[in-house]
């Protein structure tokens, strides 16, 4: 168990708190479902992006799944080997695109015509020959928040199938491309089979004619996405996923990649945050405590629950409460319309399931300090990102005052 009041009162609030032996269960899980087929587990570092979290997955085999170069140089600190490095994005800069070949990783997956130009051009001019995987959208609508949905036509993501055969045409052709990949993901939180089987179906239809081609396809990358519970959600068994999967590639030699991020990190983490007081405007109560949307944005941002537990209080006399959060917005706010026992000043409530899109979408909005974070294993916490100071906000700005 861990002991959140001492975590608070050890570090500070906010504040967020990583359980590492669960990191690794979920980890273990993944890869054990794939165990039959060749396969890699790519953690995708956009979920949580700590040094530490990301260097405890190299331990245990994890490669990654990039979508900046800052990401990918995240990934190679942490001990990542580069052959396990998978760059994607929509919208990569040429110098991103150079320091990524440069760097010999795994394979860039390429999402447009227009960025197969440019990545063709940019290895011509290093001399080098790329690797490339080409985000194929299969238009298959993933039944999630349209925010995380990306396997849509209407979506800005991947390549349309018939100009993605063109492509790869194109790149078996080419003297800098070596097309070794074909991907695709159809969104994030996903907790039905179904599209994901039929998004699999389709682009495994596409490898086998990529094949008969002679395209020598390697990695059958199917991305990330798998579900959790945050609230009544029915999730995906994982045997179920992989099965659904691997059953579309019968007589196919390739490496699966999968790429989770939210399955292995968000339920392994907290987010500690203290209570200031409470108020009341003609009759509605708000408990105002001391983090905010510019800590965790999901509840503001896709209306996202998160359950909230409080420490060390078992009052049963409830009634309906917000929990906003100390922000100049009024979309700041963990939590609207719950039932929560009175609360008083220095109480500390833990958000749950923050492990995943917590502090890698944090911000200094209102010239806030980022919160500190915490890893927990094996009972020893210990401080892996200090929270920030009022210097730290105004250290890349103090040569020009």
């Amino acid at each position: 168990m861990i002991d959140f009041k001492y975590l608070a009162k050890k570090y500070g609030t906010p504040l967020y708190v990583y359980d590492f032996n669960n990191i690794k269960k979920n980890f273990t899980n993944i890869k054990e479902v794939f165990k039959a087929r060749k396969s890699l587990i790519c953690y995708a570092v956009k979920a949580n992006s700590n040094l530490s979290v990301l260097k405890y997955l190299a331990s245990l085999g994890s490669g990654a799944d990039c979508v900046s170069i800052g990401e990918v140089k995240r990934a190679l600190k942490a001990g990542i080997p580069k052959y396990k490095i998978i760059f994607s994005g929509v919208g990569k800069r040429d110098d991103e695109i150079e320091e990524a070949i440069l760097r010999d990783i795994l394979m860039i997956n390429l999402e447009s015509e227009a960025e197969f130009n440019r990545i063709e051009i940019i290895a011509a001019r290093l001399n080098k020959k790329a690797r490339i995987s080409i985000r194929v959208n299969p238009n298959i609508d993933a039944k999630t928040h349209p925010y995380i949905s990306t396997g849509l036509n209407e979506n800005k993501f991947g390549v349309e199938i018939d100009q993605a055969k063109e492509l790869y045409i194109r790149a078996k052709k080419s003297d800098y491309l070596e097309p070794v990949g074909i991907h695709f993901h159809i969104g994030s939180q996903l907790t039905d089979l179904k599209p994901i089987e039929e998004a699999s179906k389709i682009v495994s239809n596409m490898l086998k004619s990529l094949k008969y081609l002679d395209i020598d396809i390697k990695f059958y990358d199917i991305g990330g996405g798998i579900g959790i519970k945050y609230n009544d959600e029915e999730t995906i068994r994982l045997y179920n996923y992989a099965q659904a999967v691997l059953a579309t590639l019968k007589g196919l030699d390739v490496t699966v990649v999968c790429e989770p991020g939210r399955y292995i990190v968000g339920n392994s983490g907290y987010f500690l945050t203290t209570v200031l007081y409470e108020k009341k405007n003609s009759g509605k109560r708000f408990v105002i405590v001391d983090g905010g949307m510019n800590d965790l944005i999901r509840p503001s941002l896709y209306k996202a629950y998160h359950e909230i537990e409080i420490v060390e209080n078992d009052d049963q006399n409830r009634s309906v409460c917000d929990v906003v959060g100390p922000i100049c917005e009024s979309g700041d706010f963990f939590a609207k319309d719950v039932q929560l026992p009175k609360l008083k000043q220095n109480d500390l409530l833990v958000v749950k399931s923050a492990g995943a899109y917590g502090f890698s979408m944090s911000s200094n909005y209102n010239s806030r300090g980022r919160a500190a974070e915490v890893s927990f294993e094996d009972g020893s916490d210990r401080l892996i990102r200090k929270r920030e100071s009022f210097e730290d906000l105004i250290r890349l700005e103090k040569e020009f005052l």
